[in-house]
């Protein structure tokens, strides 16, 4: 489940099926506004408003007619009883077919908020129609979750076959590129110390220079399409590398807490927590505008929980999310649903950013 991911600023169920499409809203325009306003009133309160005005027509239809002495007065008496329990019996009618549709609400309210195994409960009071429509939305919801655990399935393919390309062009710039630039640079140092012309030797020492430059991008290059730290000594000595190249690019504090041993993730779990607090650590650096961030790794029994925060600018999270290629938002939530974790990105203009990740795992010792 991406859950969604949930945003503090998300926007109830309730009130988006309340919003009429404008077509609808052209079509009423030209009505009377007490005439919308009484077309907008719930089923039920209609009902009962229909039921409570034919009583009181009927009784006072009963009280003028009958002559309110002897008979005619117990008879008029008899037809209010007997309106009054018609009402009651009518209502109670009326809530009776109306539960399932509460229900319906209810699990359409589930599945908004991210619970993709509720479905609608089987309910002796509805009747046939109604029992119908409830098995179509559960037999809706059932190829929902079959097409999305498909699709998980598929980006979780994508993401892994992504990662093993990132860690084989990692291994082939810091094995192959990396190590002949090493020795071009070595040939270099040969060739100035060696050269008897000394214009020459200045043009070779700006050249092992560049060269140097070049070595250290493409060992910053290597490590940043995949941390070899991350494969050798774990989660938190990777997000201390993050950290201490995040300070030295672009002049931010960050501070890495570690609470718990790292060594027990898994390195699927390892993998999806690095990436989001690159993901952002790189938000950070591109859009906050902040001077700290705090980078907190907590691994307890079951779960693992990633928090960045940071002092910058902010965002409006709900904007955010409705443009979704804008900040990573989306490819981090992803990633996090494909371990069955949950990202909670909590933001607001002028009041920092704090992005929290929680995934469970089993640890690796007991694999």
């Amino acid at each position: 489940m991406i859950r969604t991911m949930a945003a503090s600023t998300q926007v109830s169920l309730r009130s988006r099926l309340e919003r009429a499409p404008a077509h609808e809203r052209a079509e009423a325009a030209h009505l009377p506004r007490w005439l919308r306003a009484l077309l907008g009133v719930p089923l039920m309160v209609k009902i009962i408003g229909a039921n409570v005005l034919i009583v009181l027509i009927a009784s006072a239809i009963a009280l003028g007619v009958h002559d309110l002495r002897g008979p005619g007065r117990l008879m008029a008496v008899i037809m209010i009883v007997a309106l009054m329990v018609s009402l009651l019996v009518n209502l109670a009618l009326v809530f009776i077919a109306f539960r399932p549709l509460l229900q319906l609400e209810e699990t359409a309210g589930r599945v908004w908020r991210g619970d993709l195994d509720a479905r609608v409960p089987h309910s002796i009071i509805a009747d046939r129609d109604m029992a119908r429509v409830g098995g179509t939305i559960n037999v809706l919801l059932d190829g929902l979750v079959t097409d999305r655990a498909r699709m998980r399935r598929l980006a979780s393919q994508v993401i892994g076959a992504q990662d093993e390309e990132r860690a084989r062009i990692a291994r082939e710039l810091h094995d192959s590129t990396a190590q002949t630039l090493a020795a071009l640079m070595l040939q270099l140092s040969a060739a100035v110390r060696d050269s008897r012309d000394p214009a020459l030797a200045v043009r070779l020492a700006e050249i092992k220079a560049m060269a140097e430059t070049v070595l250290e991008e493409v060992r910053t290059l290597s490590h940043t399409v995949h941390p070899r730290v991350l494969d050798d000594l774990g989660l938190a000595a990777a997000l201390e590398w993050l950290a201490r190249h995040t300070r030295e690019s672009a002049d931010i504090t960050v501070t890495v807490d570690t609470l718990g041993d790292a060594s027990l993730l898994p390195p699927a779990v390892a993998s999806v927590l690095y990436r989001v607090a690159q993901e952002a650590l790189g938000n950070v650096v591109r859009h906050a505008a902040a001077s700290s961030v705090v980078v907190l790794l907590r691994v307890g029994a079951e779960t693992a929980t990633l928090e960045v925060a940071d002092d910058g600018r902010g965002f409006d999270v709900e904007e955010a999310e409705a443009r979704r290629p804008g900040m990573g938002l989306f490819s981090m939530q992803e990633r996090v649903a494909l371990v069955n974790g949950h990202l909670d990105v909590t933001s607001a203009p002028g009041d920092g950013t704090r992005v929290v990740a929680s995934v469970p795992f089993v640890p690796r010792r007991q694999l």
